[in-house]
């Protein structure tokens, strides 16, 4: 693991503080994949186990996969081949798992092909010949109320699925979703290390973004910037799993609105000296995700630091996520996490918003929800979901002031990645902690 980390290390740093390119599109496969069968090999015997399923049954189409096949696809497979279907056995004797492809080809080297075509003509039959010979005492399926991660059979998969299934096997027919769950938020020690390389990098983007060199006040605009996110993302190698977004904080009159906050911001608002500025942008690699926040103050001239009351808002914010994290403990649930955060944080006068959320796999993750911009009072189903060990979390909150000199209040809007295991909770990559100026000081 050390060589590994060591290159991934030496590809993200270079000449200007992180290099224009990240590891050749064939070392990131050979490290997808090792990763893949390390997951499968040492984290599904254990989650299956807890989780009391013994057979895993995954099946999509091409191009219309279910979220969770995908993981388990090697980074050559773009997608799905024709019809895949995917069967995880716990076997009771061993504690071990036994993998097995209904499908013409293995897939990858971590699931060998197990389809005897000439015996077993029909795929389903196979299918099912399979299962009834490992006697499971469940079969479970991904479907799922709460997470659209873990609901991934499609209608028809479902009905033919249940149409070839005995009797005596499809009332063992069960959800996947704690176990698809379980699956998807679980970070391996590999994804751990990972993770902080990533989380520096997407932070270097946006000191890079954020400063005198991209930006210059009465002409830059906020799409001239996420614009410049975007690309800058994308000529370094790697991808975001969502469009950037810039918002601007100001002396004026008006006022912050949640909704044009997340869904309907200005696209030309020009940069001034004196705005509070903000972005949001992800980036996506070796099939992981980061998801950040953070503000930076436009100098007036004559100004060499930002006005105290917006410092002092920032460090508001900061401790929000303080008190946030602190509550975060093995089993209590998303909606426990969140009514006992903005319990504190109304205790110390601190008006809080917080939707934080699950990453890994995905931007917006499977696992317990912390919170919703507009449910502030808990979330029904994925909020009552329960935090695990080694599960990764993007904290996103915002805390609001009133600023003086503006005669009004703002939201500093802050989101940063961290992973909660036994030792506790910590940010991978670490945080901002105080606003970048521009210029820089």
């Amino acid at each position: 693991m050390q060589k590994f980390i060591l290159l991934l290390l030496l590809c993200l740093v270079g000449r200007t503080g992180y290099s224009q390119e990240v590891l050749p599109l064939r070392e990131q496969s050979k490290w997808i994949d090792e990763l893949l069968n390390e997951r499968i090999e040492g984290v599904l015997p254990g989650l299956m186990k807890r989780e009391q399923i013994d057979c895993w049954v995954l099946i999509s189409r091409e191009y219309n996969e279910d979220p969770v096949l995908k993981t388990f696809l090697p980074a050559e497979w773009l997608s799905a081949r024709r019809r895949t279907m995917l069967v995880f056995y716990l076997n009771p004797q061993t504690g071990k798992i036994e993998k097995h492809a209904i499908a013409r080809y293995a897939v990858g080297k971590s699931i060998p092909a197990s389809w005897d075509m000439q015996k077993y003509p029909d795929q389903w039959d196979a299918l099912v010949q399979l299962i009834a010979s490992k006697h499971p005492k469940t079969i479970a399926i991904n479907y799922s109320n709460d997470f659209a991660h873990a609901d991934g059979i499609t209608h028809t998969e479902f009905n033919l699925f249940s149409k070839y299934l005995p009797d005596s096997l499809r009332k063992k027919m069960v959800s996947a979703e704690s176990l698809a769950v379980a699956w998807l938020e679980t970070r391996t020690e590999r994804e751990i290390a990972i993770y902080p390389k990533l989380i520096q990098l997407t932070h270097q983007i946006i000191q890079e973004g954020f400063s005198e060199k991209v930006i210059t006040p009465g002409i830059t605009s906020t799409d001239d910037l996420v614009w410049w996110f975007r690309q800058r993302i994308r000529n370094a190698g790697l991808d975001t799993w969502f469009h950037p977004s810039v918002s601007i904080q100001r002396k004026d009159s008006v006022v912050f609105d949640h909704l044009k906050a997340f869904s309907d911001r200005p696209r030309e608002d020009i940069l001034q000296p004196g705005d509070l500025i903000h972005v949001d942008i992800g980036i996506s690699y070796l099939r992981l995700q980061t998801d950040v926040q953070e503000h930076a103050y436009l100098l007036l001239p004559g100004e060499t630091q930002a006005p105290a009351s917006l410092q002092q808002a920032f460090s508001k914010a900061n401790r929000l996520q303080d008190i946030l994290t602190s509550q975060f403990k093995l089993n209590s649930t998303g909606n426990q996490i969140l009514q006992q955060a903005l319990t504190q944080a109304a205790a110390e006068k601190i008006t809080a918003s917080i939707y934080t959320h699950p990453i890994g796999f995905h931007g917006h993750a499977a696992g317990p929800t912390i919170g919703l911009w507009d449910q502030q009072k808990g979330v029904p189903g994925s909020g009552d979901f329960p935090v695990h060990y080694n599960t990764a979390y993007s904290i996103e909150l915002n805390a609001a002031s009133y600023i003086p000199e503006w005669k009004k209040e703002v939201r500093m809007m802050l989101e940063q990645d961290g992973i909660f295991t036994a030792a506790g909770f910590r940010y991978l990559g670490g945080r901002q902690t105080q606003l970048w100026l521009i210029p820089r000081q």
